[in-house]
Protein backbone atom coordinates (compact mmCIF):
# COMPACT_ATOMS: atom_id res chain seq x y z
CA UNK A 1 0.00 0.00 0.00
CA UNK A 2 3.43 2.36 0.69
CA UNK A 3 4.14 1.97 -2.99
CA UNK A 4 0.80 2.49 -4.12
CA UNK A 5 0.35 5.77 -2.18
CA UNK A 6 3.62 6.96 -3.87
CA UNK A 7 2.18 6.65 -7.36
CA UNK A 8 -0.68 8.43 -6.26
CA UNK A 9 1.23 11.00 -5.38
CA UNK A 10 3.70 10.93 -8.65
CA UNK A 11 0.65 10.33 -11.28
CA UNK A 12 -2.55 11.54 -9.22
CA UNK A 13 -4.28 8.53 -9.73
CA UNK A 14 -4.92 5.46 -6.55
CA UNK A 15 -5.59 2.01 -8.41
CA UNK A 16 -7.98 1.20 -4.95
CA UNK A 17 -9.12 2.96 -2.06
CA UNK A 18 -7.13 1.43 0.54
CA UNK A 19 -10.09 0.12 2.47
CA UNK A 20 -13.75 -0.21 1.87
CA UNK A 21 -16.43 1.84 2.87
CA UNK A 22 -18.32 2.16 6.29
CA UNK A 23 -21.60 -0.37 5.92
CA UNK A 24 -24.51 0.85 3.88
CA UNK A 25 -26.82 2.16 6.33
CA UNK A 26 -29.97 -0.26 6.05
CA UNK A 27 -28.47 -2.35 3.45
CA UNK A 28 -30.16 -5.54 4.77
CA UNK A 29 -31.75 -6.15 8.61
CA UNK A 30 -30.21 -9.52 8.42
CA UNK A 31 -27.53 -11.54 6.48
CA UNK A 32 -28.59 -11.83 3.22
CA UNK A 33 -28.14 -14.96 1.10
CA UNK A 34 -25.28 -14.56 -1.45
CA UNK A 35 -25.05 -17.04 -4.33
CA UNK A 36 -22.60 -16.56 -7.08
CA UNK A 37 -22.65 -18.00 -10.46
CA UNK A 38 -19.55 -18.55 -12.26
CA UNK A 39 -19.72 -20.10 -15.19
CA UNK A 40 -17.01 -21.66 -17.48
CA UNK A 41 -15.42 -19.49 -20.44
CA UNK A 42 -18.64 -17.91 -21.67
CA UNK A 43 -17.65 -15.03 -23.61
CA UNK A 44 -20.02 -11.62 -23.23
CA UNK A 45 -21.46 -11.93 -26.87
CA UNK A 46 -23.17 -15.53 -25.14
CA UNK A 47 -26.05 -13.65 -23.69
CA UNK A 48 -28.91 -11.80 -24.89
CA UNK A 49 -28.90 -9.03 -22.64
CA UNK A 50 -25.56 -8.39 -23.91
CA UNK A 51 -26.37 -8.46 -27.47
CA UNK A 52 -26.25 -12.17 -28.43
CA UNK A 53 -26.64 -12.75 -32.17
CA UNK A 54 -27.63 -16.74 -32.29
CA UNK A 55 -29.59 -17.19 -29.41
CA UNK A 56 -31.85 -15.91 -26.91
CA UNK A 57 -30.77 -16.73 -22.75
CA UNK A 58 -34.67 -15.31 -21.04
CA UNK A 59 -33.62 -16.26 -17.71
CA UNK A 60 -30.42 -14.41 -17.09
CA UNK A 61 -32.37 -11.37 -18.97
CA UNK A 62 -34.67 -11.78 -16.51
CA UNK A 63 -32.34 -11.12 -14.16
CA UNK A 64 -30.78 -8.34 -16.00
CA UNK A 65 -34.49 -6.94 -16.15
CA UNK A 66 -35.05 -7.47 -11.96
CA UNK A 67 -31.70 -6.23 -11.70
CA UNK A 68 -28.82 -4.63 -12.35
CA UNK A 69 -26.40 -5.41 -15.91
CA UNK A 70 -22.53 -3.80 -15.32
CA UNK A 71 -21.45 -2.68 -18.98
CA UNK A 72 -17.42 -2.88 -17.58
CA UNK A 73 -16.76 -5.75 -15.43
CA UNK A 74 -14.21 -7.82 -15.66
CA UNK A 75 -12.67 -11.63 -14.94
CA UNK A 76 -9.86 -11.66 -12.50
CA UNK A 77 -7.87 -13.32 -15.44
CA UNK A 78 -8.39 -14.19 -19.09
CA UNK A 79 -7.93 -18.03 -17.69
CA UNK A 80 -9.59 -20.42 -15.21
CA UNK A 81 -7.12 -20.72 -12.45
CA UNK A 82 -6.18 -17.19 -11.81
CA UNK A 83 -9.25 -15.90 -12.32
CA UNK A 84 -10.62 -18.02 -9.35
CA UNK A 85 -7.81 -17.72 -7.16
CA UNK A 86 -9.02 -13.52 -7.67
CA UNK A 87 -12.65 -14.44 -7.20
CA UNK A 88 -11.70 -16.26 -4.19
CA UNK A 89 -8.75 -13.57 -2.91
CA UNK A 90 -9.92 -10.71 -3.63
CA UNK A 91 -6.63 -9.77 -4.67
CA UNK A 92 -5.70 -8.78 -8.40
CA UNK A 93 -3.20 -11.56 -10.32
CA UNK A 94 -0.21 -8.83 -9.39
CA UNK A 95 -0.62 -10.35 -5.99
CA UNK A 96 -2.15 -13.74 -6.12
CA UNK A 97 -0.44 -17.13 -5.99
CA UNK A 98 -1.87 -19.07 -8.88
CA UNK A 99 -1.34 -16.48 -12.37
CA UNK A 100 -1.27 -19.01 -14.72
CA UNK A 101 -3.35 -22.76 -14.67
CA UNK A 102 0.55 -24.05 -14.11
CA UNK A 103 3.46 -23.06 -12.77
CA UNK A 104 7.14 -23.53 -12.96
CA UNK A 105 6.34 -25.94 -10.15
CA UNK A 106 3.49 -27.64 -11.06
CA UNK A 107 0.23 -26.84 -9.87
CA UNK A 108 -0.36 -24.55 -7.04
CA UNK A 109 -2.51 -24.93 -3.96
CA UNK A 110 -3.60 -22.06 -2.24
CA UNK A 111 -1.68 -21.93 1.33
CA UNK A 112 -2.68 -23.17 4.69
CA UNK A 113 -4.79 -20.66 6.55
CA UNK A 114 -5.39 -18.55 3.04
CA UNK A 115 -8.46 -15.99 3.69
CA UNK A 116 -10.93 -16.88 0.94
CA UNK A 117 -14.23 -15.60 0.86
CA UNK A 118 -16.05 -18.81 1.84
CA UNK A 119 -13.55 -18.77 4.84
CA UNK A 120 -14.56 -15.25 5.61
CA UNK A 121 -18.70 -15.79 5.15
CA UNK A 122 -18.14 -19.54 6.92
CA UNK A 123 -16.34 -17.48 9.89
CA UNK A 124 -19.31 -14.91 9.73
CA UNK A 125 -22.12 -17.80 10.37
CA UNK A 126 -22.72 -18.54 6.27
CA UNK A 127 -23.66 -22.20 5.44
CA UNK A 128 -21.16 -22.15 2.91
CA UNK A 129 -21.31 -24.61 -0.14
CA UNK A 130 -19.55 -24.92 -3.67
CA UNK A 131 -20.59 -27.40 -6.79
CA UNK A 132 -18.91 -27.46 -10.38
CA UNK A 133 -15.11 -26.37 -10.63
CA UNK A 134 -12.69 -25.39 -7.67
CA UNK A 135 -9.31 -25.92 -9.44
CA UNK A 136 -7.48 -24.27 -6.68
CA UNK A 137 -6.49 -27.27 -4.85
CA UNK A 138 -6.56 -30.98 -5.22
CA UNK A 139 -8.10 -33.52 -2.55
CA UNK A 140 -5.04 -33.85 -0.18
CA UNK A 141 -4.08 -30.24 -0.50
CA UNK A 142 -4.16 -27.50 1.63
CA UNK A 143 -5.92 -25.91 -1.00
CA UNK A 144 -8.69 -28.36 -1.32
CA UNK A 145 -12.18 -27.05 -1.17
CA UNK A 146 -12.91 -28.17 2.36
CA UNK A 147 -9.88 -26.82 3.63
CA UNK A 148 -10.69 -23.49 2.17
CA UNK A 149 -13.35 -22.45 3.93
CA UNK A 150 -16.42 -24.66 2.48
CA UNK A 151 -19.15 -26.56 4.46
CA UNK A 152 -19.76 -28.92 1.10
CA UNK A 153 -17.77 -28.58 -2.11
CA UNK A 154 -19.45 -31.04 -4.82
CA UNK A 155 -18.11 -31.71 -8.07
CA UNK A 156 -14.62 -31.55 -10.00
CA UNK A 157 -11.47 -30.67 -7.95
CA UNK A 158 -8.87 -30.38 -10.55
CA UNK A 159 -9.27 -28.39 -13.98
CA UNK A 160 -8.37 -31.25 -16.27
CA UNK A 161 -11.13 -33.74 -14.69
CA UNK A 162 -13.57 -30.70 -15.36
CA UNK A 163 -13.30 -31.30 -18.96
CA UNK A 164 -15.16 -34.48 -18.84
CA UNK A 165 -18.81 -34.09 -18.93
CA UNK A 166 -19.61 -38.00 -19.07
CA UNK A 167 -16.83 -39.08 -16.15
CA UNK A 168 -17.28 -41.93 -13.74
CA UNK A 169 -17.45 -39.93 -10.60
CA UNK A 170 -17.10 -36.44 -8.78
CA UNK A 171 -15.32 -35.61 -5.52
CA UNK A 172 -17.14 -34.79 -2.66
CA UNK A 173 -15.72 -32.96 0.18
CA UNK A 174 -12.04 -34.58 -1.18
CA UNK A 175 -13.85 -37.92 -1.54
CA UNK A 176 -14.83 -39.52 -5.12
CA UNK A 177 -18.11 -40.40 -5.25
CA UNK A 178 -19.11 -42.64 -8.04
CA UNK A 179 -21.44 -41.36 -10.94
CA UNK A 180 -22.81 -44.86 -13.13
CA UNK A 181 -22.36 -44.03 -16.70
CA UNK A 182 -24.98 -46.24 -19.13
CA UNK A 183 -22.41 -45.59 -22.06
CA UNK A 184 -25.52 -43.73 -23.90
CA UNK A 185 -24.58 -40.08 -22.97
CA UNK A 186 -28.01 -39.01 -21.29
CA UNK A 187 -28.81 -36.42 -19.11
CA UNK A 188 -28.43 -39.01 -16.18
CA UNK A 189 -24.81 -39.93 -17.50
CA UNK A 190 -24.04 -35.88 -17.54
CA UNK A 191 -22.34 -34.01 -14.97
CA UNK A 192 -23.83 -30.99 -14.65
CA UNK A 193 -27.27 -32.39 -13.74
CA UNK A 194 -26.19 -33.44 -10.90
CA UNK A 195 -24.19 -30.43 -9.97
CA UNK A 196 -26.85 -28.12 -10.90
CA UNK A 197 -29.55 -30.51 -8.72
CA UNK A 198 -27.02 -30.82 -5.68
CA UNK A 199 -26.71 -26.59 -6.22
CA UNK A 200 -30.55 -26.40 -5.44
CA UNK A 201 -30.30 -28.78 -2.91
CA UNK A 202 -27.93 -27.04 -0.64
CA UNK A 203 -29.86 -24.01 -1.58
CA UNK A 204 -32.86 -25.59 -0.02
CA UNK A 205 -31.44 -27.50 3.18
CA UNK A 206 -29.96 -24.22 4.37
CA UNK A 207 -32.97 -21.92 3.81
CA UNK A 208 -33.65 -20.99 6.94
CA UNK A 209 -30.07 -19.66 8.16
CA UNK A 210 -27.62 -17.34 6.02
CA UNK A 211 -25.92 -19.11 2.93
CA UNK A 212 -23.05 -18.82 0.30
CA UNK A 213 -23.62 -20.68 -2.42
CA UNK A 214 -21.02 -20.93 -4.91
CA UNK A 215 -22.31 -22.32 -8.26
CA UNK A 216 -19.21 -22.69 -10.12
CA UNK A 217 -20.90 -24.34 -13.03
CA UNK A 218 -18.75 -26.05 -15.72
CA UNK A 219 -20.56 -25.11 -19.03
CA UNK A 220 -20.07 -23.95 -21.54
CA UNK A 221 -15.92 -25.04 -21.39
CA UNK A 222 -14.65 -28.01 -23.57
CA UNK A 223 -14.95 -30.74 -24.17
CA UNK A 224 -18.00 -29.50 -26.10
CA UNK A 225 -20.46 -32.21 -25.43
CA UNK A 226 -24.52 -32.29 -24.60
CA UNK A 227 -26.69 -34.89 -25.04
CA UNK A 228 -29.28 -32.51 -26.86
CA UNK A 229 -28.34 -29.80 -29.18
CA UNK A 230 -31.51 -29.75 -31.04
CA UNK A 231 -32.17 -26.28 -30.49
CA UNK A 232 -29.09 -25.71 -33.06
CA UNK A 233 -29.33 -29.02 -34.83
CA UNK A 234 -30.15 -27.29 -38.37
CA UNK A 235 -27.64 -24.77 -38.03
CA UNK A 236 -24.78 -24.51 -40.33
CA UNK A 237 -22.22 -24.60 -38.06
CA UNK A 238 -19.71 -27.34 -36.94
CA UNK A 239 -20.41 -29.48 -33.97
CA UNK A 240 -18.78 -28.06 -31.51
CA UNK A 241 -20.45 -24.73 -32.14
CA UNK A 242 -24.12 -26.15 -32.16
CA UNK A 243 -23.19 -28.34 -28.71
CA UNK A 244 -21.28 -24.85 -27.19
CA UNK A 245 -24.33 -22.79 -27.78
CA UNK A 246 -26.89 -25.53 -26.42
CA UNK A 247 -24.67 -25.86 -22.97
CA UNK A 248 -25.52 -21.82 -22.48
CA UNK A 249 -29.09 -22.79 -22.89
CA UNK A 250 -28.90 -25.00 -20.20
CA UNK A 251 -26.71 -22.87 -18.30
CA UNK A 252 -29.64 -20.02 -19.03
CA UNK A 253 -31.89 -22.91 -17.82
CA UNK A 254 -30.40 -23.81 -14.49
CA UNK A 255 -30.17 -20.07 -13.70
CA UNK A 256 -34.18 -20.21 -14.49
CA UNK A 257 -34.28 -23.46 -11.81
CA UNK A 258 -32.34 -21.23 -9.03
CA UNK A 259 -34.76 -18.34 -9.32
CA UNK A 260 -37.80 -20.14 -9.07
CA UNK A 261 -36.46 -22.29 -6.43
CA UNK A 262 -35.44 -19.31 -4.09
CA UNK A 263 -38.90 -18.26 -4.60
CA UNK A 264 -40.78 -21.30 -4.01
CA UNK A 265 -38.53 -21.45 -0.55
CA UNK A 266 -39.81 -17.88 0.35
CA UNK A 267 -36.30 -16.41 0.53
CA UNK A 268 -36.09 -14.70 -2.85
CA UNK A 269 -36.39 -11.30 -1.03
CA UNK A 270 -33.15 -11.96 1.43
CA UNK A 271 -30.67 -13.66 -1.45
CA UNK A 272 -28.62 -11.88 -3.82
CA UNK A 273 -27.43 -13.66 -6.75
CA UNK A 274 -24.58 -12.46 -9.26
CA UNK A 275 -23.97 -14.04 -12.90
CA UNK A 276 -20.44 -13.52 -14.30
CA UNK A 277 -17.87 -15.83 -15.77
CA UNK A 278 -14.63 -16.29 -15.41
CA UNK A 279 -12.37 -15.71 -18.49
CA UNK A 280 -14.21 -14.73 -22.08
CA UNK A 281 -15.19 -17.22 -24.72
CA UNK A 282 -12.70 -19.49 -26.36
CA UNK A 283 -11.27 -17.77 -29.88
CA UNK A 284 -12.91 -20.80 -31.88
CA UNK A 285 -16.68 -19.29 -31.41
CA UNK A 286 -15.67 -16.02 -32.43
CA UNK A 287 -16.38 -16.18 -36.08
CA UNK A 288 -19.49 -18.39 -35.94
CA UNK A 289 -21.13 -16.98 -32.39
CA UNK A 290 -19.52 -13.91 -31.91
CA UNK A 291 -19.31 -14.43 -28.57
CA UNK A 292 -16.90 -12.00 -27.35
CA UNK A 293 -19.84 -9.50 -28.65
CA UNK A 294 -17.37 -7.68 -31.54
CA UNK A 295 -14.22 -7.11 -28.62
CA UNK A 296 -10.80 -8.13 -29.57
CA UNK A 297 -9.03 -11.35 -28.19
CA UNK A 298 -10.31 -13.69 -26.77
CA UNK A 299 -9.58 -16.45 -23.55
CA UNK A 300 -5.82 -16.53 -22.22
CA UNK A 301 -5.90 -12.80 -23.81
CA UNK A 302 -5.29 -9.40 -21.86
CA UNK A 303 -7.68 -7.61 -24.63
CA UNK A 304 -11.14 -7.38 -23.78
CA UNK A 305 -12.46 -10.34 -25.36
CA UNK A 306 -10.35 -11.89 -23.05
CA UNK A 307 -11.16 -10.44 -19.82
CA UNK A 308 -14.52 -8.19 -20.35
CA UNK A 309 -17.14 -10.79 -18.70
CA UNK A 310 -21.11 -10.33 -18.13
CA UNK A 311 -21.86 -9.14 -14.52
CA UNK A 312 -25.64 -9.41 -13.54
CA UNK A 313 -26.62 -8.96 -9.63
CA UNK A 314 -30.35 -9.45 -8.56
CA UNK A 315 -31.76 -8.35 -5.04
CA UNK A 316 -35.18 -7.71 -4.99
CA UNK A 317 -35.74 -4.85 -3.03
CA UNK A 318 -32.62 -4.02 -2.69
CA UNK A 319 -31.11 -3.73 -6.12
CA UNK A 320 -32.88 -1.69 -8.24
CA UNK A 321 -34.42 -3.11 -11.34
CA UNK A 322 -33.92 -2.94 -14.67
CA UNK A 323 -30.92 -0.98 -14.15
CA UNK A 324 -27.21 -0.66 -15.88
CA UNK A 325 -24.03 0.23 -14.52
CA UNK A 326 -20.67 1.54 -16.11
CA UNK A 327 -18.77 1.26 -12.50
CA UNK A 328 -15.56 -0.28 -13.37
CA UNK A 329 -15.21 -3.95 -11.65
CA UNK A 330 -13.96 -6.98 -11.38
CA UNK A 331 -14.26 -10.28 -9.42
CA UNK A 332 -11.50 -9.17 -7.01
CA UNK A 333 -14.23 -6.98 -5.93
CA UNK A 334 -16.69 -9.85 -4.65
CA UNK A 335 -14.96 -10.69 -1.49
CA UNK A 336 -14.84 -7.12 0.23
CA UNK A 337 -18.46 -6.67 -1.17
CA UNK A 338 -19.38 -9.76 0.61
CA UNK A 339 -17.76 -8.93 3.95
CA UNK A 340 -20.01 -5.55 4.10
CA UNK A 341 -23.04 -8.04 3.09
CA UNK A 342 -22.16 -10.04 5.96
CA UNK A 343 -20.86 -7.19 8.43
CA UNK A 344 -17.23 -8.14 9.06
CA UNK A 345 -14.11 -6.34 8.43
CA UNK A 346 -12.37 -6.63 4.92
CA UNK A 347 -9.13 -8.58 5.24
CA UNK A 348 -6.02 -6.96 4.73
CA UNK A 349 -3.76 -7.06 1.64
CA UNK A 350 -7.23 -7.16 -0.21
CA UNK A 351 -7.05 -5.59 -3.31
CA UNK A 352 -11.03 -5.39 -4.03
CA UNK A 353 -13.47 -2.31 -3.13
CA UNK A 354 -17.12 -3.11 -1.82
CA UNK A 355 -19.10 -2.74 -4.89
CA UNK A 356 -22.73 -2.96 -2.20
CA UNK A 357 -23.53 1.11 -2.85
CA UNK A 358 -23.43 0.45 -6.58
CA UNK A 359 -25.63 -2.39 -6.00
CA UNK A 360 -28.12 -0.63 -3.62
CA UNK A 361 -28.30 2.22 -6.14
CA UNK A 362 -26.32 4.47 -3.87
CA UNK A 363 -23.43 6.54 -4.25
CA UNK A 364 -20.12 4.79 -4.64
CA UNK A 365 -17.54 6.81 -2.79
CA UNK A 366 -14.21 4.08 -2.75
CA UNK A 367 -13.51 3.29 -6.79
CA UNK A 368 -11.04 1.99 -9.00
CA UNK A 369 -9.18 4.60 -11.14
CA UNK A 370 -7.31 1.90 -12.76
CA UNK A 371 -7.92 -2.26 -12.65
CA UNK A 372 -4.64 -4.37 -13.27
CA UNK A 373 -4.49 -7.38 -15.29
CA UNK A 374 -1.00 -10.08 -15.80
CA UNK A 375 -1.28 -13.73 -17.64
CA UNK A 376 1.75 -16.10 -17.91
CA UNK A 377 0.04 -17.83 -20.62
CA UNK A 378 0.54 -18.47 -23.63
CA UNK A 379 2.93 -15.64 -22.60
CA UNK A 380 3.71 -13.14 -19.83
CA UNK A 381 1.13 -10.01 -20.59
CA UNK A 382 0.03 -7.16 -18.76
CA UNK A 383 -2.86 -5.05 -18.91
CA UNK A 384 -4.42 -1.83 -17.51
CA UNK A 385 -7.92 -0.14 -17.47
CA UNK A 386 -7.00 3.25 -16.91
CA UNK A 387 -10.63 5.47 -17.09
CA UNK A 388 -11.60 4.71 -20.90
CA UNK A 389 -7.91 3.87 -21.55
CA UNK A 390 -6.57 0.41 -21.98
CA UNK A 391 -3.05 -0.48 -22.05
CA UNK A 392 -1.71 -4.01 -23.34
CA UNK A 393 1.90 -5.22 -23.34
CA UNK A 394 4.02 -8.18 -24.00
CA UNK A 395 6.60 -7.90 -21.31
CA UNK A 396 7.74 -5.86 -18.24
CA UNK A 397 9.73 -3.33 -20.34
CA UNK A 398 8.31 -3.96 -23.85
CA UNK A 399 6.47 -1.01 -25.60
CA UNK A 400 2.58 0.06 -24.54
CA UNK A 401 -0.28 -0.81 -27.06
CA UNK A 402 -2.88 1.92 -25.58
CA UNK A 403 -6.35 1.90 -26.73
CA UNK A 404 -9.47 4.60 -26.26
CA UNK A 405 -11.77 2.31 -25.02
CA UNK A 406 -14.58 4.80 -25.70
CA UNK A 407 -14.51 5.09 -29.48
CA UNK A 408 -12.60 2.31 -29.84
CA UNK A 409 -13.85 -0.81 -27.74
CA UNK A 410 -12.36 -3.38 -30.13
CA UNK A 411 -9.09 -2.02 -29.79
CA UNK A 412 -8.07 -1.33 -33.34
CA UNK A 413 -6.16 1.44 -33.30
CA UNK A 414 -2.87 2.02 -30.60
CA UNK A 415 -3.05 5.75 -29.78
CA UNK A 416 0.16 5.18 -27.83
CA UNK A 417 2.63 7.96 -29.76
CA UNK A 418 0.29 10.34 -29.10
CA UNK A 419 -0.58 10.18 -25.33
CA UNK A 420 2.90 9.54 -23.63
CA UNK A 421 1.68 10.68 -20.43
CA UNK A 422 -1.01 8.43 -20.53
CA UNK A 423 1.68 5.90 -21.38
CA UNK A 424 3.84 6.83 -18.72
CA UNK A 425 0.93 6.53 -15.95
CA UNK A 426 0.43 3.25 -16.91
CA UNK A 427 3.75 1.61 -17.16
CA UNK A 428 3.57 3.65 -13.61
CA UNK A 429 0.93 1.18 -12.66
CA UNK A 430 1.95 -2.21 -14.07
CA UNK A 431 5.73 -1.71 -12.49
CA UNK A 432 4.01 -0.98 -8.70
CA UNK A 433 1.32 -3.65 -9.17
CA UNK A 434 3.19 -6.38 -10.31
CA UNK A 435 4.55 -7.83 -7.65
CA UNK A 436 7.69 -11.13 -8.63
CA UNK A 437 6.23 -14.73 -8.28
CA UNK A 438 9.12 -17.31 -7.84
CA UNK A 439 6.67 -19.58 -9.41
CA UNK A 440 6.41 -17.69 -12.77
CA UNK A 441 9.27 -15.63 -15.07
CA UNK A 442 7.83 -12.16 -16.57
CA UNK A 443 10.44 -11.11 -19.25
CA UNK A 444 11.30 -7.56 -20.25
CA UNK A 445 11.00 -7.75 -23.79
CA UNK A 446 7.99 -9.35 -26.30
CA UNK A 447 8.41 -12.69 -27.16
CA UNK A 448 8.95 -13.84 -30.74
CA UNK A 449 6.98 -16.72 -30.33
CA UNK A 450 3.95 -14.21 -29.31
CA UNK A 451 4.87 -12.41 -32.68
CA UNK A 452 4.70 -15.79 -34.49
CA UNK A 453 0.94 -16.52 -33.00
CA UNK A 454 -0.18 -12.76 -34.04
CA UNK A 455 1.22 -13.12 -37.85
CA UNK A 456 0.00 -16.99 -37.92
CA UNK A 457 -3.51 -16.15 -36.81
CA UNK A 458 -3.92 -12.86 -38.68
CA UNK A 459 -4.58 -11.10 -35.58
CA UNK A 460 -7.45 -13.25 -34.30
CA UNK A 461 -5.86 -14.69 -31.01
CA UNK A 462 -4.47 -11.74 -30.00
Amino acid sequence: MKLVAIFALLFGCSIAAPASPAPVAGASPAKPNIVFIFVDDAGIGDFSAYGCKYGVTPNIDRMAAEGMKFTHAYSGSAVCAPSRCVLMTGQHTGHILRRANQSKHGLLALPEGQMTVARLLQEAGYATGGFGKWGLGNPGTTGAAEKQGFDLFFGYYDQKHAHDFYTDYLVRNGVDEPLPQSGRQTWEDYSHTRIADETLKFIEQNKDRPFFCYAAWTPPHGDYVIPDNAQYSEEPWPEAARNYAAMVGLIDKDVGRLLQKIKDLGIDDNTLVIFSSDNGANKEFIETLASTGGLRGAKRMLYEGGIRTPFIARWPGKVPPGTTSDLLTSSMDFLPTAAELAGVPVPPGTDGISILPTLLGQKQVAKHEALYFEIYEPYFQQGVRLGDWKGYRLGTKAPLELYDLKSDPAEKNDLASSHPDIVGQIEGIMAVEHAPSPHYDAPEQFKKRAEASEKKSGGAEL
